[in-house]
């Protein structure tokens, strides 16, 4: 019996199938993809800007820290008069001596600052800084339009400010840093303070809603 022939091999050998190449971002793709962290650096850019001209205007501490300028005022109107001018020329000091004191509150009360910073990254990310054409903001199985978005931070800001300790501690900072310029303002004498007359142009003005203006580019 004659023996059975082995099996016959297939020669050809099968061919792989090749995978797509990746296709490359389109350029409007490449610039939304990069806007946002532009916007986010523009943004912080111009609020540096901002804060750095605002203290260039800055008095020398030292005329602030005159302790032999203090004198008690002899009525309510000097007081008043004084305040009035001593705002005029020192009104970038104090407004860093209210900063200070709102800071100092912050750091003093973690929870406060951390629930702060959350509400400004809500702001920046879900609101400020997104780009036009990007997608909706999805959460809860539902997209939610701008305007829903803009409603939910706003209360979100007022639940945060006036419901709970957050909101106490900003004003009693604020009030604590007033109290302080006020009692300077109405004891330092002004009488060797000179102020210049584009510095009274300047302080006719608002000098917060100048710094925000300037800070948002508007």
């Amino acid at each position: 019996m004659a023996a059975a022939s082995p099996p016959i091999l297939p020669t050809t050998v099968p061919t792989a199938t090749p995978s797509p190449a990746p296709t490359a971002l389109s350029s409007d793709d490449s610039a939304a993809a990069g806007s946002n962290p532009a916007a986010a650096r523009a943004f912080f850019a111009r609020i540096f800007d901002s804060t750095k001209r605002a203290l260039a205007g800055a008095r020398p501490w030292s005329e602030l820290a005159d302790r032999s300028a203090l004198t008690r005022p002899e009525s309510l109107s000097e007081a008043t008069s004084r305040l009035r001018k001593n705002l005029a020329y020192f009104r970038v000091n104090y407004a860093a001596v209210a900063a200070l004191c709102l800071a100092a509150a912050l750091l003093a009360h973690p929870f406060s600052l951390a629930a702060l910073l959350a509400l400004l990254a809500a702001w920046c990310f879900l609101y400020l800084l997104r780009p036009a054409d990007a997608p909706p903001v999805a959460a809860f199985g539902r997209a939610f339009s701008d305007k829903e978005v803009l409603g939910g931070l706003i209360a979100a800001s007022a639940f945060v400010v006036f419901l709970t300790s957050v909101g106490s501690l900003i004003f009693s900072a604020l009030a604590l840093g007033a109290a302080v310029v006020c009692a300077h303002g109405a004891f330092r004498v002004p009488e060797d303070l000179f102020l210049d007359e584009p510095d009274q142009a300047a302080g006719a003005g608002n000098p917060l809603l100048s710094f925000i203006a300037g800070a948002t580019g508007v």
